[in-house]
């Protein structure tokens, strides 16, 4: 089976809308949705909805850390991120609300783990940016792959049986052989909002028959994604960091 992996949405309608475009395109049998929905874009009720109606079509999802503070006041964020939660929260009705407040951190297929953040534990939102993180992750449970997100910067790491570490930054449209000797942790880059230079949409395929995972990139329509932000009165900086990819 092809999965089609997505992180860090972030209300970003118009990459949204693309990678899943691409992705079926592309053959994707199945949905795979690893948190961050809501959060610094301008469209969140209909991101909302979109997971909503792929989940029950069959699509698997997990719950990020702007998910969680749309009922979760708690949530330590930075200022902006804070702002865009709080106009967030006065978009979404009681029920698309309450769907992000009941999703599961983690969820477990076969010897696949999909999470937003890490495996040791969830809920703290740890950002797995090298390669002693991504160890005490992949030592934390017994899948053959664990998917994840929250970093916006895409990056494969893997595990040896003797602990010997390995990671680079994969290039795009190049399937990995996710050997089955080791263990493999895969940061997703963000659907809504890339952090690594490139603005284009990042999502990913893997195929559950082959082992073998491909980071996709898609170019999208940024000045109309940043054009919302600015329409709806969001900080200017989340509409100009989208042409950056920061």
């Amino acid at each position: 089976m092809l999965l089609g992996l997505f992180a860090d949405i972030h209300a970003n309608r118009q990459a949204f809308a693309t990678c899943l475009a691409d992705a079926r395109q592309k053959g994707a049998e199945r949905i795979v949705l690893l948190g961050d929905y809501v959060g610094y874009g301008a469209d969140p009720e209909w991101a909302v909805a979109q997971v909503i109606e792929l989940v029950a079509g069959g699509a698997l999802a997990v719950m990020g850390n702007h998910d969680s503070a749309v009922g979760n006041p708690r949530e330590q964020m930075n200022a902006m991120a804070e702002s865009a939660i709080e106009w967030t929260r006065g978009q979404l009705d009681l029920a698309q609300q309450k769907f992000l407040a009941d999703l599961p951190m983690q969820r477990s297929e076969g010897n696949l783990l999909f999470v937003h953040s890490e495996a040791t534990r969830p809920e703290g939102w740890i950002y797995v940016t090298d390669t002693s993180i991504a160890s005490r992750s992949m030592q934390a449970v017994s899948a053959h792959v664990t998917f994840c997100g929250h970093v916006h910067k895409p990056a494969l790491y893997s595990l040896s049986v003797t602990g010997k570490m390995t990671t680079f930054v994969p290039t795009t449209d190049v399937p990995v052989h996710l050997l089955p000797g080791r263990q493999w942790l895969a940061v997703l880059g963000s659907v809504g909002q890339p952090r690594d230079g490139n603005p284009a949409a990042a999502y990913a395929l893997y195929d559950t028959d082959k082992h073998e995972l491909t980071y996709c990139r898609v170019p999208y329509d940024v000045a109309g994604a940043a054009r919302a932000i600015r329409d709806n009165g969001l900080p200017v900086f989340l509409a100009e960091r989208l042409a950056a990819g920061r």
